[in-house]
């Protein structure tokens, strides 16, 4: 009896730090959905912001995604990794200068094969601070060294 207890306060702490891990990682809504139901392979492959439906949706590493067709769905269950939004999905321009912000999903930019997320407010549209600064390269580079410490911190 008491080994069963132990074995269930482990996978109960296991399971909470699973979780934690997802929300650290990933720009996820209490139900683990991201981008807030927007379709990866549109962003990804069409270039467009589409919100995806319930019928084509898919779970990835604990994250489910939405689509629009059932043919987006399988083109993303293929290779799941190269659909993923950069940063989590955080705003890219936010990782850059070291700390993690909600995104609008419609704000967005498509590059090398990749997509980055922006933060836009009443007071602030990070997509054009990151246009306006004008150096791709220096700005994701900057962002992928902070991501590696900011994916394994609370937002």
């Amino acid at each position: 009896m008491k080994k069963a207890l132990i074995f269930t306060a482990f996978l109960l702490v296991f399971s909470f730090g699973v979780s934690a891990q997802d929300n650290m990682a990933n720009n996820i809504d209490n139900s683990n959905i991201a981008l807030e139901g927007y379709s990866p392979v549109s962003y990804a492959d069409l270039g467009l912001a589409q919100k995806g439906v319930k019928e084509f949706k898919s779970e990835h590493e604990k994250v489910v995604y939405y689509f629009t067709s059932a043919a987006q769905k399988a083109v993303f269950e293929k290779d799941p990794e190269s659909y993923l939004p950069q940063y989590g999905g955080f705003c890219a321009f936010g990782v850059y200068a070291g700390a993690k912000f909600r995104t609008d999903p419609t704000k967005f930019i498509s590059k090398d094969g990749k997509y980055y997320l922006f933060l836009n407010n009443l007071e602030l549209d990070a997509k054009q601070l990151w246009i306006t600064e004008a150096d791709h390269k220096k700005l994701s580079n900057t962002a992928d060294k902070n991501w590696k410490k900011l994916s394994m911190t609370h937002n």
